[in-house]
């Protein structure tokens, strides 16, 4: 109720004033906190120099985003610049091979990468479930598969895997997890769609078509094997008009993200500070608030980057990837929150709707989100952070279902329905703002630390309370209630549209 309602436009003015001005407060407030830390002994390790010609120094805690664009960037450009080259002279002068090429140019990269023996490795890995696809066993495959995630994810066998790898650099460990578990869920998903379909008879070539595309391999995203299989078959792939303009905006969106994180770092030094909580205790509620929000933020923001630049080579592929993740500021639902698509979309698929069925009952939704979580954490890495960080987000789940089944209930659905459409809609928006909070907090647990996460909670749940509480939950409720104007927009969008394409 109230999903498609409207509010005032001097309402959603408010609202938008309130928001706008809170974040320049806490944001100052984050600005004024950099500054006075940059010269702290607990900072040298990851706050280096910078923009030297103005005295800027920058936040360099993110290991991987470091690589990425200092001592990696060159031979990432080169991988992939080499990979769209030798696409494009096969999509031109042979396209039906355009499959193999990007499957032998791949393995040649990973075997350059990472050696050959580890190339040997992974083989050995699809052939395993390659010959449990021949079974035409699902519970078969979807066993092996979590046993070959297993392998990599705990001792001793990850010890001896990695052993595989051939010298040592400094991103050998991402590439090692990442190519390794991206390859036994592609692997999975082939096995799980050749038991849904017999009678299409996929073939081990097929398998190393799908697992060795380049862009895809390290870091994802996954696709589907059928949606895979079925997009790169076409032997004379067609764009749809405009869409090289759509390739050139979204690679021109992640250029400007890398150069946006770039010059925030140099300002904001959000991925350091919550590692002294001495000097964290120290900060303003409104900074602390903020200083939480901003490091989910930035997490998007490397995902949809890293996701941008993949997707990119992607779509000059032909393909059609899954997309970015939703940004964390539009999340207030528990159901929506992920941080990698492609892995959402192959949980789903194959685990998450294959129990829950319509996730309207509340015994299958719990069973269904026990077993999803509990393959994620495999995924992860099992330990006890994640342990915690997949019960809290499994407990999210489900509570959201109770609620809505507690919202159905005679006396409270009577009490909404005497409700106007446009305070049913403000209600709402009230509860989805201590979701929001609840997924931040529960999130923060997995990518800062706990003793930051428990810092966060004590200030502004118990120490500031109520001021604190209601000022935070009042400014995330304005959001809220901007995003689902932002949704309720694109859905009357799209019945427009719908509407324009039907026959008449």
């Amino acid at each position: 109720m109230g999903i498609k309602t409207a509010l005032p436009a001097a309402e959603l003015g408010l609202y938008s004033l309130v928001l706008s001005g809170a974040l320049a407060y806490a944001g100052r407030g984050l600005l004024e906190a950099s500054q006075d830390g940059a010269h702290r002994k607990s900072f040298r390790e990851s706050v280096r120099p910078g923009w030297e010609y103005i005295g800027r120094k920058m936040d360099v805690a993110d290991f991987e985003w470091v690589m990425w664009f200092t001592s990696f960037r060159n031979i990432i450009v080169f991988a992939l610049s080499g990979h769209v080259l030798f696409a494009k002279l096969c999509t031109m002068v042979a396209p039906q091979l355009r499959s193999w090429v990007y499957a032998v140019y791949g393995a040649l990269a990973v075997a350059g990468t990472m050696g050959p023996w580890y190339l040997l490795l992974l083989l050995g890995h699809c052939v395993g479930l390659y010959v449990a696809s021949l079974l035409g066993q699902p519970w078969l495959c979807l066993g092996l598969g979590l046993a070959s995630l297993a392998s990599f994810k705990m001792d001793p066998l990850i010890s001896w895997q990695s052993g595989f790898v051939t010298g040592t650099f400094d991103l050998q460990e991402v590439l090692f997890q990442g190519g390794s578990g991206f390859t036994v869920l592609r692997c999975t998903s082939f096995a799980l769609e050749s038991c849904a379909h017999p009678d299409r008879r996929y073939s081990l070539a097929d398998l190393l078509k799908y697992n060795f595309y380049l862009p895809f391999f390290f870091f994802g995203p996954i696709m589907t094997f059928d949606r895979f299989h079925t997009q790169v078959s076409h032997a004379e792939p067609v764009r749809p008009e405009g869409e090289l303009w759509r390739i050139r905006a979204q690679a021109g969106l992640s250029v400007v993200a890398i150069m946006a994180v770039d010059i925030f770092f140099h300002f904001f030094y959000i991925l350091t500070i919550p590692g002294d909580l001495k000097f964290v205790n120290r900060l303003p509620d409104s900074a602390l608030a903020g200083l939480a929000y901003s490091n989910l933020v930035y997490d998007w923001v490397k995902a949809a980057v890293l996701f941008g630049v993949v997707n990119t080579m992607a779509r000059l592929d032909h393909l059609d990837p899954p997309q970015p993740p939703k940004c964390i500021t539009a999340l207030y639902v528990f159901g929506e929150t992920h941080f990698d698509r492609g892995i959402n979309d192959w949980l789903c698929k194959y685990v998450y709707d294959h129990i829950g069925g319509e996730h309207s009952q509340v015994i299958p939704e719990l069973g269904a989100s026990v077993a999803t979580f509990a393959i994620t954490t495999l995924w992860l890495g099992p330990c006890d952070i994640v342990y915690l960080w997949s019960s809290l987000n499994c407990f999210g789940l489900n509570f959201e279902l109770w609620v809505q089944k507690l919202a159905e209930w005679g006396p409270l659905a009577r009490t909404e329905a005497s409700l106007s459409e446009q305070m049913s809609r403000r209600v709402r928006a009230l509860f989805g703002a201590m979701n929001f909070w609840a997924i931040v907090m529960y999130n923060l647990v997995s990518l800062n630390s706990l003793e930051f996460t428990e810092l966060v909670a004590r200030r502004l749940l118990l120490t500031g309370f109520p001021q604190t509480t209601l000022a935070v939950l009042s400014v995330t409720y304005c959001g809220v209630q901007l995003v689902k104007e932002r949704e309720r927009t694109l859905a009357l969008e799209e019945e427009q549209k719908q509407d324009k394409e039907k026959p008449e």
